[in-house]
This record gives structure tokens, C-alpha cells and sequence, in this order.
């Protein structure tokens, strides 16, 4: 298992970093860095001995946030900001069809599980609707919609 980066290498963050307990002076959940941030590595260790990972100064947001490996890429590498984060609640902006069957109706509710940035074509997102238990569907960004809760 060796390192990708080394001591001073300028990193993007590639998804929102939240303190999950272990940033001291913030609450659980509160966003510390978003992400498409650049900082700069400090150290590097190692978690369960399966998962390297990197202290990261991040010098506009004053903060050194520890990063798995996953969640960096090189500060020159292409980046494609993306609307909707891991976990988000979302819903269908259009109806989605399998095959030209209609299997997402407009405006069913979902979830992000995964997402992919490509040059040629933009972000596209692994998403579970609702109506559609177990079967995750690839979706480009223009067919979602931020979630709101109508019964608030």
C-alpha cells in the first residue's frame, strides 16, 4: 500500500467534508470543506492498515482535515464541479424510462449512491428512487432535482 501523494502535494477534495466527530470545536455534521477545494498534504498514515489516509491543510478554510485517498485527486486534475453530493435527496425532473418503459415518474423522490465526472459527459449519477426498490439507474444531472419536502 503505498501513497499517492507526498509531503506538500496540492489535492482537490472531491466530495464535502463533514466532522464526523473527530474535528474537535465543530458539530457532528457541519460541513468543514466543500468540496473542489485545494490543500496541501501534511502527513500521511494509515487506517485499519487497509486505508491510507492524508492530513490535508486546507489554508483558505484554516482548517487540517484528515482525507482517505478516494475522497483526493491531484490538484492539476480535470475537475467538473457536480450539483448533488453522495447521500442527497433528490427527485426525478423528468420521467425516466427503462427500455421506453416510464419507470421513474416526474417529481419521485430518491437518493444519490454514487457519482462519476467525465469530461465528455458532465456528471452522471447512481441513483435509488423510491418506486423503484433495488434497482440503482445511471442519471445525468438535467434529469434531477433537489428534494423538498412538500408536507412541510
Amino acid at each position: 500500500m503505498l501513497p499517492r501523494w507526498d509531503y506538500g502535494d496540492a489535492v482537490r477534495v472531491t466530495r464535502n467534508l463533514r466532522n464526523d466527530g473527530t474535528f474537535p470545536g465543530a458539530d457532528i455534521g457541519e460541513l468543514l470543506v466543500r468540496r473542489g477545494r485545494i490543500g496541501h498534504v501534511r502527513n500521511i498514515g494509515s487506517f485499519l492498515q487497509d486505508q491510507i489516509i492524508y492530513s490535508v491543510h486546507f489554508l483558505e478554510e484554516e482548517r487540517l482535515i484528515g482525507c482517505r485517498e478516494e475522497e483526493l485527486i491531484g490538484a492539476e486534475e480535470a475537475w467538473i464541479d457536480s450539483r448533488f453530493e453522495v447521500r442527497q435527496k433528490i427527485c426525478a425532473a423528468r420521467a425516466l424510462a427503462v427500455r421506453g418503459e416510464i419507470r421513474v415518474p416526474l417529481g419521485s423522490p430518491g437518493e444519490i449512491l454514487n457519482l462519476e465526472r467525465a469530461q465528455t459527459d458532465g456528471v452522471v449519477y447512481h441513483c435509488h428512487f423510491d418506486c423503484l426498490p433495488g434497482i440503482p439507474l445511471s442519471v445525468p444531472e438535467a434529469a434531477l432535482s433537489e428534494w423538498t419536502d412538500k408536507r412541510s
